[in-house]
């Protein structure tokens, strides 16, 4: 019935805990998860992950906040992409928050990782998993040049699609991403007692633009709060927004589900 969107189960905090994790998606009617590649170096063990299990799926990227691992070239990308059970281009975007002194203009290297990742996305027709943390104003603007928004010459390639996930961002942002036919995704964030903000941002969203997930290890909701996360959990974040929306939770688990399918089409459902 639920579809974690994104998750790492190949992170140390999960990896060794698997059988019980699955066990638990079962449990609580989570039917599947995407698997969230953050590095070259990790992306044989997110596919196998996709390719050992039924039910998980896997993504191809490079996170914004990784410094010290291999760059991905445009080939890294598309040479991943095409493989069985890869479904999307991420996660990538951009991430301003943790400068360490440098100023933005430092960033130019992670405004380059982003553009090859939107040039993957638009040749492989794969949709982006887009982060974006302290800086939207550029992961937007990068996203409509690239993405062939802005561009009034014909491509060969379709224009970007995609999903801005773990949206922590306001209402503005949320509507240019919606603009841009981009789905908004929702963790266990949504369920904290500060989130109020957040929570108005679900209730604005089309449902048939929404998308949950985990985003674990991170962020498990309440009543979960400060433990490991799961995609067992996924289930929370659908109750919070059935709340906030006045809906029943099985409506807004059938509605994230088939928008994930649609957005993620190489999924078999």
């Amino acid at each position: 019935m639920f579809t974690d969107s994104h998750c790492h189960l190949n992170f140390p905090e999960l990896r060794g805990n698997l059988p019980a994790i699955l066990a638990a998606m079962s449990q609580a009617q989570v039917d599947r998860a995407l698997c969230i590649c953050t590095t070259l170096e990790e992306f044989d063990d997110v596919h196998g992950l996709a390719r050992d299990h039924a039910n998980l799926w896997a993504t191809v990227g490079v996170h914004p906040d990784n410094e010290g691992v291999q760059e991905p070239t445009l080939e890294d990308l598309l040479q991943r992409a095409a493989l069985p059970r890869v479904v999307g281009v991420g996660e990538t975007g951009l991430d301003y928050y943790r400068l360490n002194g440098r100023s933005v203009a430092d960033m130019a290297w992670q405004r380059d990782r982003y553009r090859t990742h939107i040039r993957a996305g638009r040749q492989t027709d794969l949709p982006l998993v887009i982060h974006t943390r302290s800086a939207s104003e550029d992961t937007l603007a990068i996203l409509r040049e690239e993405g062939g928004f802005d561009s009034t010459a014909p491509s060969a390639w379709p224009r970007s699609r995609g999903v801005f996930h773990c949206f922590t961002e306001t209402e503005a942002v949320a509507r240019a991403a919606l603009d841009l036919d981009f789905c908004i995704s929702f963790s266990g964030i949504l369920t904290f007692r500060n989130a109020g903000d957040l929570r108005e941002i679900a209730r604005f969203v089309p449902l048939d633009r929404m998308l949950i997930e985990t985003d674990s290890p991170y962020l498990a909701p309440v009543p979960h709060r400060g433990k490991t996360n799961n995609p067992a959990f996924v289930p929370f974040v659908a109750q919070q927004i059935a709340e906030v929306r006045g809906m029943a939770v099985e409506a807004v688990a059938e509605a994230t589900s088939r928008n994930f399918e649609q957005l993620f089409n190489r999924v078999v459902a």
